[in-house]
């Protein structure tokens, strides 16, 4: 059995030089003397570390090389660190970081004793779906999912861990395809005018579409609550100072989530409104009135179809929208004033043909009371002027520039307006006739928020439509057209008295100002661009394999220590394995008989001081007997003498002892490797392939394993 200092390469590391006071003493000796002595010190020093190394585990040997600072200190370490910062910015840092610019206090400009109520509006997450791709392969249209949804996901943890908003409203368009997922109950099939009306890039996929019924819907709808009902509390459930409390609707439905206009099936929409609420409704928050309106049901009353099932709740709910508003404000007032406000009827005995109902008791206060501010909810805009421009703010198309000495915007700007123009499914804006209705019943309309174009437009409409300024808010996902989604924030002061008057106060602090002055301030929070992300991903990509292929380029010709281990002979056979191997062992066996010749005419002379010669090392059965073969053919395991191995430890490659600092890296850096106890030379080619392969091998399985892991925990 081969001892064990040759068992691993890593002890030949350890020789050491004699002194240099003894080296001239055995130089000044005979040679063959001088040579005896040297292989003595050689042997015995090289037992000392072998014994102090016996003593630790060979696992920890092995691990202690492998993580040494000089194995971690390369090109490929440093560029898996590269990546994993990348990573983290890419995948966590960025989110966080675009919307700390959005802090509240960094824009409002209220005075320091204020306490606004912070809201902010969400538009047309539509969360991918089969009905979203429906041609794209299955990896790529996964991956889109994917990266969809940790999207949306980050950016709304880091929208509530900086934010932390008093109320979040949704401007619909929840789903991408819901209004195509059938129910559980009721007929949701196409009418038969309809047909024909898809487009034809659609209409293949119809019948497959059919297969997705209410348990695919409520996978969705859970979908959507991991995404956003999930993280609605992290930073805690508490509002902000003289706040209510908090708030999150969903309610307003979209065209993707039921349809548009007279294609609007009465199934899908109860299902809707079952499990997110009434699409139109009145909340009060932070002394402002909000009116929802299902503008896409709305929008059916100009089809010739038949439509009156429709538009009937959202037509009922029109004709009483001016009493609802003012019982809600009463009911405000009465709470901010610390009393119940209930509904108490006369404890009486009537007939009923002679009962009295004009009388009945309500909660509406009646005309004549005081207002708050309105603002208007729709998920399509309203309708404005063909080409009006949408603004600086809209990314699309930014506004034409003006001609030299005019200070207005360009009118008409049809590159930088929403396009008048509609289709299966949707229309662009409301009609002409819808607007102006819908702003004239719900009355004392100021502010207009919408969604479904998916990017910025802010305009100040006619005075048909109370002159109110409408801001159409950008999709907050980045798989809707735009490269920076977004989502608006609004923060709205407005103080009153116990009769519901403003009394809001100039900054001057002189007086009460009128209704008319603004209660509201609005900002446009601008996420990051994901394909931006992606190209910086890519770039790296490239980089990283230039990088690589270089150095192993670069390896063979500079002498550059390795990345890639040397390959090692692990087969300890007896037998020879080429010609080759044949060849030099019959070249050995010749040179060790000299040696042990010399050897052993030494011995008498220095009275053993000589170490053994390599026939006396070799088994006690010969192999060569055990089976059948020549002395000449037989394959030693035990080390030659140290005049005899090539660079051992700070031995050079002819034996002598040297001054090389660190030979087994320089071994390594010239493509030798230690393959049965000699000195072998790789190709160059061979070294190239090999470093190039392992490094990067190596930066890919931790890049790939922590891009895996980032997108697996969202």
């Amino acid at each position: 059995m081969a001892p064990s200092y040759y068992s691993t390469r890593s002890s030949r590391d350890h020789f050491v030089e004699p002194p240099s006071l003894l080296s001239r003493v055995i130089a000044g000796l005979p040679s063959e003397l001088s040579a005896q002595i040297q292989s003595l010190w050689d042997r015995n020093s090289y037992a000392a570390v072998s014994t102090r190394e016996s003593r630790i585990p060979r696992g920890l040997r092995h691990w202690t090389e492998r993580w040494h600072p000089r194995r971690l200190l390369n090109l490929p370490h440093l560029l898996v660190l590269v990546w994993l910062l990348v990573l983290l910015w890419g995948e966590r840092w960025v989110f966080e970081s675009a919307i700390k610019t959005c802090e509240w206090g960094r824009w409002e400009r209220w005075p320091r004793d204020a306490t606004p109520h912070h809201l902010v509006f969400l538009a047309d997450p539509q969360l991918i779906d089969p009905h979203s791709y429906p041609g794209r392969p299955w990896p790529l249209d996964k991956f889109t999912m994917l990266h969809t949804d940790n999207y949306l996901k980050r950016s709304y943890i880091s929208l509530q861990k900086k934010l932390h908003p008093d109320t979040i409203f949704f401007l619909g368009d929840l789903f991408d395809g819901g209004r195509e997922w059938r129910t559980a109950h009721g007929n949701t099939d196409d009418p038969q005018w309809a047909n024909g009306l898809r487009p034809a890039d659609e209409q293949a996929y119809v019948k497959s579409w059919r297969r997705y019924g209410d348990d695919f819907w409520l996978r969705e709808y859970n979908r959507f609550g991991r995404i956003f009902d999930k993280y609605w509390n992290l930073a805690g459930s508490d509002a902000g100072p003289w706040q209510r409390g908090r708030k999150l609707i969903s309610s307003l439905p979209g065209n993707h989530d039921l349809g548009f206009g007279a294609n609007i099936k009465i199934p899908i929409r109860n299902r809707f409104e079952t499990y997110f609420g009434e699409g139109n409704r009145v909340d009060v928050i932070g002394n402002h009135t909000f009116v929802s309106v299902d503008s896409v049901s709305l929008s059916a009353a100009s089809s010739p179809h038949f439509t009156k099932d429709i538009t009937k709740p959202v037509e009922e709910f029109l004709s009483n929208v001016q009493v609802m508003k003012r019982k809600a404000v009463a009911h405000e007032l009465s709470f901010q004033a610390g009393e119940e406000r209930v509904l108490r009827l006369p404890h009486k005995v009537e007939e009923l043909d002679s009962a009295d109902f004009s009388n009945f008791p309500t909660l509406d206060p009646g005309e004549g009371k005081a207002e708050l501010p309105t603002i208007l909810l729709t998920h399509v805009p309203l309708y404005r002027e063909k080409g009006t421009p949408c603004g600086p703010k809209r990314e699309h198309w930014p506004p034409a520039t003006p001609p030299k000495g005019q200070t207005t915007p360009i009118f008409p700007d049809e590159r930088n307006a929403i396009s008048l123009s509609g289709g299966y499914q949707y229309q662009n804006v409301l009609s002409e006739e819808d607007s102006v209705r819908l702003v004239s019943t719900v009355g004392n309309v100021q502010r207009v928020f919408s969604g479904d174009d998916h990017d910025y437009c802010e305009i100040v409409h006619a005075e048909n439509k109370n002159s109110a300024r409408e801001i159409t808010v950008k999709s907050m996902s980045w798989a809707m057209g735009v490269r920076k989604p977004g989502f608006l924030m609004l923060s709205m002061w407005n103080p009153i008295d116990a009769s519901g008057q403003s009394i809001h106060s100039s900054p001057s602090g002189h007086g009460a100002l009128s209704q008319a002055h603004p209660t509201t301030e609005s900002h446009l929070c601008l996420l990051p661009d994901q394909l931006g992300i992606f190209i910086r991903y890519l770039s790296l990509v490239i980089l990283s394999l230039l990088a690589l292929t270089i150095r192993a380029i670069l390896t063979p010709i500079l002498h550059l220590p390795h990345f890639a281990d040397p390959p090692t002979e692990t087969d300890l056979s007896i037998l020879p394995t080429t010609k080759q191997d044949m060849k030099r062992r019959e070249e050995d066996e010749g040179h060790r008989s000299s040696n042990s010749s010399t050897s052993s005419t030494s011995s008498n002379n220095t009275q053993n001081l000589a170490p053994r010669s390599s026939a006396a090392r070799t088994r006690s059965v010969s192999p060569a007997k055990g089976y059948g073969l020549p002395s000449s053919q037989v394959r030693f395991t035990t080390p030659p003498l140290a005049t005899s191995v090539p660079h051992y430890g700070n031995g050079n490659r002819n034996g002598s002892w040297g001054n090389d600092s660190d030979d087994f890296s320089k071994e390594k850096a010239n493509g030798y490797s230690s393959v049965g106890g000699e000195g072998q030379k790789m190709s160059p080619l061979l070294v190239i392939w090999r470093e190039a392969s392992r490094s990067i091998w190596r930066v890919a399985w931790v890049t790939v394993l922590v891009y895996l892991y980032l997108a697996y925990y969202g």
